[in-house]
């Protein structure tokens, strides 16, 4: 073990060995430093990138309006110009509460409709499709059972 250490430090004494190792842990230590500095500018960079992803998803209005049945009977009250004391349509059940297009089921005279309110101020009780052709009024008919009136 002895013989081993000896002829190490015997090779290191050598000046052109020496050299070379300065040359190497120099490069070697030139390489940890780049690598140091290219992760502290990407750091920087991602954390500036996070921040300003940030301060756009604070811009957007993430808070929606909620249809609820108060709300929904004053937009049918005011759409139909009822009295909003005394209404004559009553809005019996909101099926879904969505903020761009809410489905609903009005009462009047003890005849139920569907209606849809859309973008939290527009009502309408008429025929509404789905891209395939299909009637979404009729489905909600069938599924909460309401029974289609004449007077459609």
């Amino acid at each position: 073990m002895n013989k081993k250490i000896r002829m190490i430090i015997k090779k290191l004494s050598n000046p052109r060995v020496r050299r070379r190792l300065k040359i190497a842990l120099s490069v070697w230590l030139g390489m940890i430093i780049v690598g140091l500095m290219l992760k502290v500018v990407y750091d920087i960079g991602y954390f500036n990138a996070q921040s300003l992803k940030d301060d756009k998803d604070a811009e957007l209005p993430t808070a929606y309006p909620v249809l609820t049945m108060e709300s929904a009977q004053r937009i049918v009250t005011g759409a139909l110009k009822e009295d909003p004391t005394n209404p004559k349509t009553i809005v019996s059940q909101i099926i879904n509460g969505n903020h761009t297009l809410s489905t609903i089921i009005i009462e009047n005279d003890k005849i139920k409709k569907v209606a849809w309110i859309i973008d939290m101020h527009l009502f309408f009780t008429g025929e509404l499709f789905n891209d395939a052709g299909y009637s979404l009024k009729e489905g909600i008919e069938h599924q909460y059972d309401i029974k289609r009136s004449q007077q459609d």
